[in-house]
């Protein structure tokens, strides 16, 4: 059993390791606020651009109108987008993410490039050797839209050039405080007909009226599609910060109650530890008086004697 000096040590060390997950859980559920605040202002801006496409893409000739909304029959190379976090001590957040890509990808017939958007997701899939041919980390705490266009932009040249025939994108959606989820969509090539909202929350009406677009419907989208395009994986990076900030408020909430009861079961050894030892130098100190007495007894009779 350790000592009481070494207990006092253990308990302090535990009380200041809670001290800072208690601050790290603060600063976590003010970030997720934040960011989610981040994530609700961009939704006007998404929702009127969605809109405008599925109006376009619902007139005569859909398919020959832009690239990016045609779909390919020979689909020969597959580029997938992964959000991450850059920072760890959010639980099990960046392992369910990658985990979550590696299933889904197992199994796919085509080669697959991946680039990451976060440096926990870059390393544990290069860890698992799969291919990633760029990576962004280090972005911003509150990012702005022109500090991820970058990524929307390579992944929409790589698809008009010609180096990848589809183009998908995982992060984790934001549920609530205690829910997060993975979540796979198809970025590229856009699918206006998908059933699936493309921005959460908002609703899409079609209009059934036909309409004379200035300038040309071509020139709209070939501006349209890529700021979307863009705009969603500005989203995701949004929503996966929410979730991050999220995991790592639970985590650190979690890590602070598990240090309480730790220094309790700490007090109580020590407690224990420092009455055995009193009971020892109570002991030692009956059994000196009481042979002290014995020797003097002795000694008294022998001089009687």
């Amino acid at each position: 059993m350790a000592s009481a000096r070494e207990m006092r040590l253990r308990i302090k060390s535990v009380k200041n390791i809670s001290q800072v997950t208690r601050a790290l859980q603060a600063v976590s559920a003010s970030k997720v606020r934040k960011a989610i605040s981040a994530l609700m202002g961009t939704r006007p801006y998404a929702t009127k651009a969605w809109q405008v496409l599925t109006h376009i893409a619902s007139q005569p000739g859909r398919g020959s109108l832009h690239p990016l909304l045609t779909k390919r029959e020979n689909v020969k190379n597959t580029l997938v987008l992964v959000i991450s976090g850059d920072r760890g001590l959010a639980g099990a957040y960046n392992t369910n993410l990658v985990r979550f890509v590696t299933r889904q990808f197992t199994d796919h017939k085509n080669p697959i490039n991946y680039i990451t958007a976060g440096r926990k997701g870059r390393d544990l899939l290069m860890r698992r050797r799969a291919n990633v041919v760029a990576e962004f980390s280090n972005l911003p705490a509150a990012p702005s839209f022109a500090d991820v266009s970058a990524i929307g932009r390579m992944a929409v040249e790589d698809y008009l050039n010609g180096t990848v025939d589809e183009v998908f994108l995982v992060y984790t959606s934001f549920v609530n405080m205690v829910k997060q989820e993975p979540t796979l969509k198809r970025l590229l090539p856009l699918d206006v007909e998908a059933q699936e909202e493309r921005v959460q929350n908002f609703e899409v009406r079609h209009a059934s009226a036909a309409y004379i677009y200035e300038p040309a419907e071509r020139e709209i989208l070939d501006e349209v599609i890529p700021r979307f395009t863009a705009l969603q994986v500005y989203q995701a990076i949004l929503e996966s910060l929410a979730s991050e900030h999220a995991a790592r408020m639970v985590a650190m909430r979690n890590a602070t109650e598990n240090a309480h009861e730790l220094v309790s079961e700490l007090q109580l050894q020590y407690n224990k530890a420092r009455q055995q030892s009193i009971t020892s130098d109570i002991l030692d100190i009956a059994g000196g008086a009481e042979a002290l007495a014995q020797g003097t007894s002795q000694f008294v009779g022998g001089e009687n004697g």
